[in-house]
């Protein structure tokens, strides 16, 4: 291929400019990140190496004494030996516990933790009968988990799917980066929770801080209570019938659905004008901004 002089750039547009130089631009309006759920993928379930355990076999473990690396590594062993049910308790709000658990497995934590609880977990149902720190359920694929009480910032960081749910109140930048799965707050919200949120859907009962859903690409935002302010690119959408059946039952599901129904939600959605951010030119982006 030829090679294209500085000169030969400058007449071209910009349009042909980025295809000579071997960039393509891609119109995203209309395109749904949305993807079905496929009965035929069975055997993708689980890992082929993951434990198979009983939930009828239960084990409980006092933590106290313990160190993180102890107390994760306590969790794999009785995996690998079967035990389906393991109950952790006097965890003392220690930090990381319980990452990367990429099996089935029901696990209840008696009391609170720090931050990162419960990261990059894969299938488990989590119950937590405390409050816990900041980025619990940060990168989490699949399963459940519970806090019975309120979560600190970054509640469910990057999530990718799964149901991740807080009883009470969470901070700021819940959800931010969020990528599939569904978060639930019985309570309020902080600032900028649904930040950069790429899909999924996000419930909050109560109350939303401000900026919420800035610069959010795809997914949904429900809102129970007022919301503070919406961020750059967040809009509010007509609340349908589909979601007004889906909040019933997904609601009903963590006995958190309110007394008076969901028809007063507010529906937040992206308005998909800084899908193509970066094709703009410096006086486009200011009039968005």
């Amino acid at each position: 291929m030829a090679s294209i002089d500085e000169v030969e750039l400058k007449k071209m547009s910009q349009e042909e400019r980025a295809k000579a130089l071997g960039m393509t631009t891609e119109q995203l309006t209309g395109r749904s990140l949305f993807i079905e759920f496929n009965s035929d993928e069975v055997e993708r379930f689980t890992y082929p190496w993951a434990p198979d355990v009983d939930f009828n076999k239960r084990s409980e473990i006092d933590v106290g004494n313990l160190t993180t690396t102890e107390i994760n590594e306590k969790i794999r062993d009785l995996m690998d030996d079967g035990y389906g049910t393991i109950v952790i308790s006097n965890p003392r709000g220690k930090h990381s516990i319980a990452v990367g658990i990429l099996s089935r497995l029901n696990l209840i934590i008696e009391g609170s933790l720090g931050y990162f609880a419960i990261g990059l977990i894969d299938g488990p149902n989590v119950r937590i009968k405390g409050r816990v720190g900041w980025s619990c359920g940060e990168n989490m694929m699949s399963g459940t988990a519970v806090v019975e009480k309120n979560a600190g910032s970054t509640f469910g960081a990057a999530i990718r799917g799964g149901d991740l749910v807080c009883m009470g109140s969470v901070g700021s930048r819940t959800g931010i980066d969020m990528k599939g799965g569904t978060i639930i707050v019985g309570g309020d919200t902080g600032a900028l929770s649904g930040f950069m949120m790429q899909r999924g859907r996000m419930i909050v009962c109560g109350n939303a801080g401000k900026n919420l859903g800035d610069s959010m690409y795809d997914g949904v935002i429900y809102v129970g209570g007022d919301i503070a302010s919406l961020g750059v690119d967040a809009v509010q959408s007509e609340l349908t019938d589909d979601d007004r059946t889906w909040l019933t039952r997904k609601l009903a599901q963590y006995e958190l659905e309110p007394a008076n129904g969901v028809g007063n939600f507010t529906k937040i959605i992206a308005g998909k004008q800084l899908w193509n951010y970066d094709n703009l030119e410096p006086t486009e982006k200011k009039l968005i901004l």
